[in-house]
């Protein structure tokens, strides 16, 4: 605990984990939260005899799970006939906040992961049953999608108390925006029926534990929490005042909520968010200009009113990171109406725009990365110039090939959505394209 809350102290002081200095048990809340995680992340603690060996293995396993899930989102956005903007709008799925808790033995990395994916595929089967069957979008088989949608729904509503809230909500903000027509069609088609079967039992199992465990918690005291014993208009009122310090956690602010990235580096982000929000506003129709306002005001006043209703209980423990769901569906749904027909007048746009976008998104989380590093190698009271001179301390490999690898991987992921952004599928001749779907 010795650097928690003292961003000017490296991490060069904390006991190395397994060193034997700590004790053997730990009474924590979270041993009544739903054990499904923590059963597919945790296994490998059992097979390490080395504790620091079992955690580095428990982070990579989580890392894995969580990547399929954002491959899954990034797959099903841009494998349809009309993709222009969704690279885009795809990658702040890749955006720090994201990264850093899908790296985490955390079940809020599950959580993003699983409701991103859910945003992008729920969508996309919805447009698979429109009317007439020519307007179908997407080239993934309606088998697949499904797949997607199952996997990310069980794991959604099982990864916190408030999961079946979460997947209720996606659902019908999804609905809503696909319309009735596609809506009633996938729940009278007799095939959904075994997929949404497997959702209902994953959900039943998660309602159960919560209500076996009293995993929604009990009453705080006092001294627990602000607002104990306050009224729900109370914490609604503080919820919404907040609204601006739960961005700034949800888009960039690390370790325990004590390093947060110079106000300067937050514009890289906001710059390509907004410009992609007030162009899903301005350009599109009225049905998609209510879509995005409905979205947008989702992520704000949900929170609020979670929080504000259980203010009394728990007090207002809220932190930006249990909305980052609901923040990214903001993106992916710019992404998606501009990319629709209502986004037509634009299309000649999205190239430059997508790349312009992806390299300052890059540069966001290149920097946010090498901050953080710099803020547990030194300290941020120190230079740069310390962390070659005198890096107290060093991840594993060390924290410069480990900067120059992200920044690597982030050109070259610019690169590969870039190149989808530039080539959509929506541009290839009427055979090509008839080809590839079949």
């Amino acid at each position: 605990m010795c650097y928690l809350f003292v961003p000017e102290s490296s991490a060069h002081c904390a006991a190395a984990v397994g060193d034997g200095s700590g004790q053997d048990f730990f009474s924590t809340w979270v041993g009544t939260y739903n054990p499904l995680y923590y059963y597919l992340v945790g296994w490998p603690s059992l097979i390490f005899d080395n504790a620091a060996v079992g955690v580095y293995a428990m982070r990579i396993v989580s890392a894995l799970l969580g990547s399929v899930l954002l491959a899954w989102a990034f797959q099903a956005g841009v494998s349809a006939r009309s993709n222009r903007w969704m690279p885009l709008g795809l990658a702040f799925v890749a955006t720090p906040m994201v990264l850093y808790f899908v790296g985490s033995v955390n079940p809020n990395g599950v959580e993003i992961a699983s409701a991103a994916a859910l945003w992008i595929a729920l969508l996309r089967l919805l447009e698979r049953h429109r009317v007439p069957a020519s307007a179908i979008d997407s080239l993934l088989p309606t088998r697949y999608l499904w797949t997607i949608v199952t996997v990310a729904s069980i794991l959604l509503v099982n990864a916190r108390a408030v999961g079946p809230l979460w997947l209720i909500t996606i659902v019908l903000t999804c609905c809503i925006a696909a319309g009735w027509g596609p809506t009633k069609a996938l729940f009278l088609r007799g095939a959904s029926y075994p997929w949404l079967g497997a959702i209902a039992a994953g959900s039943l199992f998660a309602g159960i534990w919560t209500l076996a465990t009293g995993a929604l918690g009990g009453q705080a005291g006092e001294s627990d929490a602000p607002l104990v014993g306050g009224s729900a208009l109370a914490g609604i009122t503080a919820m919404l005042r907040r609204t601006g310090e739960w961005v700034q956690q949800a888009v960039g602010f690390f370790g325990w909520l004590d390093t947060p990235l110079p106000n300067e580096a937050y514009i890289l982000l906001y710059v390509v968010l907004g410009v992609l929000v007030l162009l899903a506003l301005a350009a599109t129709d009225r049905r998609s200009m209510w879509v995005m306002i409905g979205v947008i005001a989702l992520a704000i006043l949900l929170p609020a009113i979670v929080q504000g209703v259980q203010v009394s209980r728990t007090g207002l423990i809220w932190q930006g990171r249990y909305g980052i769901f609901l923040y990214l569906a903001i993106p992916i749904f710019a992404a998606w109406v501009l990319s629709g027909p209502a986004g037509d007048r634009l299309r000649f746009l999205s190239p430059r725009m997508n790349w312009i976008g992806l390299g300052l998104l890059a540069a966001y989380g290149s920097f946010a990365f090498l901050w953080v590093m710099r803020r547990y190698v030194t300290g941020t009271a120190q230079p740069f110039a310390e962390m070659f001179a005198n890096p107290v301390w060093q991840p594993p490999l060390g924290w410069l090939p480990l900067v120059l690898a992200y920044a690597a991987v982030s050109v070259a992921f610019v690169v590969w959505a870039g190149r989808l952004a530039a080539h959509p599928i929506d541009s290839e001749p009427p055979a090509v394209a008839a080809a590839s779907r079949g």
